[in-house]
C-alpha cells in the first residue's frame, strides 16, 4: 500500500513521466538465479535492484511471474494472484 501511494504521488508529480523514463525490462526466468536450480528468481531481481538503479533505470517492467503451465515460459498465465512456484516466493 506504501509504495503504490509513492508511485501516484510520484506520478501526480510529474503526470507524463513516461515520457522520459528510462525503463529496464526483467525477464524473471533468465534475469538471475538465487538458488542454484538454473531458473532466475524474485529474489535474485531484488538483489540487482540497486545495480538496475545505477545504470539510470527509473522504472522496471517486470515480465510475468504468475502461476503458469510454463508452455510459453510464463505468458500462458494460469492464476493471476499466485507467484509461481519456480519464482519463489513474495
Amino acid at each position: 500500500t506504501i509504495i503504490a501511494c509513492l508511485l501516484y504521488f510520484g506520478a501526480v508529480a510529474n503526470a507524463n513521466w513516461y515520457d522520459n523514463a528510462v525503463v529496464y525490462q526483467v525477464y524473471p526466468r533468465s534475469f538471475k538465479d538465487s538458488n542454484g536450480d538454473g531458473i532466475g528468481d524474485l529474489n535474485g531481481i531484488t538483489s540487482k535492484l540497486e545495480h538496475i538503479a545505477d545504470i539510470g533505470a527509473q522504472v522496471v517492467w517486470l515480465s510475468p511471474i504468475y502461476t503458469s503451465p510454463q508452455v510459453d515460459f510464463g505468458y500462458d498465465i494460469a492464476n493471476f494472484t499466485d507467484v509461481d512456484p519456480s519464482y519463489g516466493t513474495l
